[in-house]
């Protein structure tokens, strides 16, 4: 089964799990401009998977009239190398009439669970914002608690500059973070793994048990925890 879904310079198709990359484009931005919507923020977070540290998302509001050439290398951060984000998050911050940066902690995280603390970090972003916007894209999901319009994309950071710049900026403002606690409770490989669940985070777990940045409900963690329980 296949699908098509053909927008103004986008055309997008995915297979199975088959997919052909495509480059996000201005076209959801540019047909709520039309409608006299001026101040779109796109949404993104980073830092739902790993089993240490915060989870932080970044909401973005470019100007409806950015033309600027390197606009043509925003991609979702996950496909950019690292010193490409770190390039991209300059520019953008240069260039955004706003950007609001929230995270919410791993004991938060336990407490709430990775979706309402992954919501609760994009309504700390939006919030964060110096201008109030008048409509919200966001990745996957949507903020019922927010009183803005707003729509939720598929695959929005893929699709939509804004969200896709807010997916850079969260990236590399969380991996900024996890550096400095690699240098707080060494040892984990943090400003290598940023916290994800590798090979070397796992080995690195068991030798010398959780430090406080660890998500104690996320699996590999809390069966640690038992175990040294018993």
């Amino acid at each position: 089964m296949s699908l098509l879904v053909k927008l103004p310079d986008l055309c997008y198709y995915a297979e199975s799990r088959r997919e052909v990359k495509v480059r996000p484009t201005f076209a959801k931005e540019q047909g709520l401009w039309q409608q006299g919507y001026r101040l779109i923020a796109g949404i993104d977070e980073v830092g739902r998977g790993p089993l240490a540290g915060p989870v932080v998302a970044a909401a973005v509001i470019l100007p409806c009239d950015s033309d600027a050439p390197w606009l043509l290398q925003v991609r979702d951060s996950k496909r950019l190398r690292p010193r490409k984000r770190e390039f991209l998050s300059e520019s953008i911050r240069e260039a955004a009439a706003a950007i609001g940066i929230g995270a919410v902690s791993p004991e938060t995280i336990d407490e709430k669970g990775i979706v309402a603390s992954t919501r609760l970090a994009m309504r700390y972003a939006v919030e964060q914002l110096a201008q109030t916007p008048d409509f919200l894209l966001i990745d996957a999901i949507t903020l019922p608690d927010l009183a803005i319009l707003q729509e939720g994309i598929i695959r929005g950071d893929a699709l939509s500059l804004s969200i896709a710049a807010a997916s850079i900026i969260a990236k590399v403002a969380r991996d900024r973070l996890m550096i400095e606690f690699d240098s707080l409770y060494p040892g984990y490989g943090f400003s290598r793994n940023k916290g994800y669940a590798t090979r070397e985070h796992l080995s690195n777990l068991r030798h010398l048990g959780p430090c406080p940045i660890h998500r104690k409900s996320f699996r590999p963690v809390r069966e640690l925890l038992e175990r040294d329980a018993d």
